[in-house]
């Protein structure tokens, strides 16, 4: 796998949604083949400043560069989501396998696409082998974090956000997990991940004095429920 790490370049972001601020005023620089968090605790906008810097979300002030790409649409083509909980849910009733065959089929090339999904999942840090019929029921918090990772690094993107990497995890997993995403920022992969405490990376906190009220049903750590639904409209409509 190739990653060609994009810059970002985020000035001044807010998003305003039907229950008012989701974020305001967001500045991140993320160099190519680095890592950066995005923290703040629950109802700062975290999720919905990476679905932004993701090209899954319009801002509704500010600008955003992401490799010389400003709009959503350009965007979404060199982002890739890791586990983004309300977005891109992984299928509790399907196994790992499945999950990568779902995102990367193959058929013809059977041989070949094994090989990257267990690359993906090596890079990952997830211990399993490529045809492992685990439920995803049956995994742990932190490796359905990493399955994602996985899934998203089947795009060789240039730009990997991932969501709550901290969230219901232990210190030291946290830590661990920190490590994986530094690897693969060492390989030329961008990385600007959300967690809830601090992080051993450079980071952008956002301050829960700005954020509106989460509204029930509302992402994770994100905001409204109307944020929510428009961003799994944007995933699901990139991969029809």
């Amino acid at each position: 796998m190739v990653f060609r790490g994009a810059e970002v370049r985020a000035t001044g972001l807010s998003l305003r949604g039907d229950h008012g601020w989701a974020y305001r005023g967001a500045t991140l620089h993320a160099e190519p083949g680095g890592v950066t968090a995005v923290t703040g605790q629950a109802g700062t906008g975290r999720t919905s400043l990476l679905l932004t810097l993701a090209g899954r979300m319009r801002p509704t002030e500010g600008t955003l560069s992401v490799a010389g790409h400003t709009t959503p649409k350009t965007i979404r083509r060199i982002a890739a989501l890791g586990l983004v909980d309300g977005v891109n849910d992984l299928e509790k009733a399907l196994s790992v396998a499945e999950h990568l065959h779902e995102r990367s089929p193959g058929l013809l090339r059977r041989g070949r696409q094994e090989a990257r999904a267990a690359r993906a999942l090596e890079l990952a840090g997830l211990d399993l082998p490529p045809d492992d019929r685990t439920l995803v029921r049956d995994l742990g918090r932190e490796q359905r974090i990493r399955l994602g990772v996985a899934l998203a690094l089947l795009d060789e993107p240039g730009l990997l956000v991932a969501d709550d990497i901290d969230v219901g995890v232990t210190a030291d997993r946290r830590e661990a997990i920190w490590g994986t995403l530094s690897d693969l920022a060492a390989l030329g992969l961008t990385v600007v991940a959300s967690c809830v405490e601090d992080a051993p990376v450079p980071s952008v906190r956002l301050p829960s004095e700005t954020a509106a009220p989460e509204a029930p049903g509302a992402v994770p750590g994100g905001d409204g429920e109307d944020d929510g639904h428009a961003a799994r409209e944007e995933h699901e409509g990139e991969n029809r």
